[in-house]
């Protein structure tokens, strides 16, 4: 295994009883492409017995290489550990729970013999649920206005991906990470093809409403300053409609001798402006503990147990 041509990454969690099946056909599609391929499964702390199996599959298999979280840090941050512990040419990155088919590897390994340094696959037919399409196309519309890029709500972590772009990713450490927006972010030829997308055989999704509400935030203020900007927008609006009513009293006042009756409109107008000035300031908030969170420094992710030793791998 000294000379991996294609590793395949899956950050597992909730989905023990498709790992049989997923090294099967990953054995089966890979072995049509080359030998010299590996299989790492990084269990995020899955509640269910992944990690039982994730052992047996390798003893029994020395191309399945399992690395295990401390703890449950996300399905991003797995994929980070993932790919530190990949040695392939091609580093191909997929879910665990057989949504992303295996056999449209060979796929994306055909179109990236063509020069690209990496290619996506495009989920033409999404298994999703309404609610989950529904969000992700409302994230990504939100998404590209703020951050003035022009990403397709279809494309997810599957593709696959050089040494080179591999190897880049690496150097990103920001703790509010993405793996399809640092693909995006990386650069080098890229390519788009249709795949296959299937329905979740077993288990169920670790992402709830409030954890995707949650991510969504963390994507948009991590990789966007424009909610700054607009917030900023907004304040001179309002001062500049503030200070048209206030010449719209002043000419009430002395050409048509009109009084202000009431405390309504300062009242409503006070609330409306301190209820701006509280959303900016924690908006202001949000982003000065996001730096905080990044000059700590701390791990992206800790690893609690391989089954491998670092040095059989010929890296790090």
């Amino acid at each position: 295994m000294s000379n991996v041509h294609i590793s395949v990454v899956s950050p597992i969690y909730g989905c023990a009883e498709c790992l049989e099946e997923l090294c099967q056909r990953l054995c089966s599609t890979l072995s049509t492409i080359t030998e010299n391929y590996e299989i790492v499964l990084v269990n995020d702390a899955s509640p269910d017995d992944s990690w039982v199996r994730i052992e047996r599959l390798a003893r029994e298999n020395d191309r399945v290489k399992g690395v295990s979280l401390s703890r449950n840090f996300g399905q991003h941050y797995a994929i980070a550990a993932g790919l530190e512990y990949a040695c392939g040419e091609w580093v191909v990155v997929m879910d665990g729970d057989l949504q992303d088919q295996p056999e449209e590897i060979f796929k994306l390994y055909s179109k990236a013999q063509e020069g690209y340094q990496q290619v996506v696959g495009v989920r033409e037919n999404r298994k999703d649920s309404y609610f989950v399409s529904l969000t992700s196309k409302l994230f990504y519309v939100v998404f590209n206005y703020l951050s003035d890029n022009n990403l397709d709500n279809r494309v997810a972590n599957y593709g696959i991906y050089s040494r080179a772009v591999v190897d880049s990713i690496r150097r990103y450490k920001e703790k509010d990470r993405s793996f399809g927006l640092l693909v995006a972010m990386v650069g080098f030829s890229r390519a788009e093809i249709s795949i296959e997308h299937a329905a979740r055989s077993s288990g169920e999704s670790g992402y709830d409403f409030s954890k995707r509400l949650s991510l969504a935030l963390d994507h948009i203020l991590s990789h966007s300053n424009k909610p700054l900007l607009i917030a900023v927008r907004i304040g001179f609006v309002c001062s500049l409609l503030a200070t048209l009513y206030i010449l719209w009293l002043i000419m009430g006042y002395f050409v048509w001798g009109n009084t202000v009756t009431g405390w309504t409109s300062v009242m409503v107008s006070q609330l409306f402006l301190s209820g701006l000035i509280i959303s900016v300031v924690g908006m202001v908030g949000i982003y000065i503990g996001k730096i905080y969170n990044e000059v700590k420094e701390r791990p992206l992710y800790i690893v609690d147990k391989m089954t491998f030793h670092e040095d059989e791998q010929g890296q790090k």
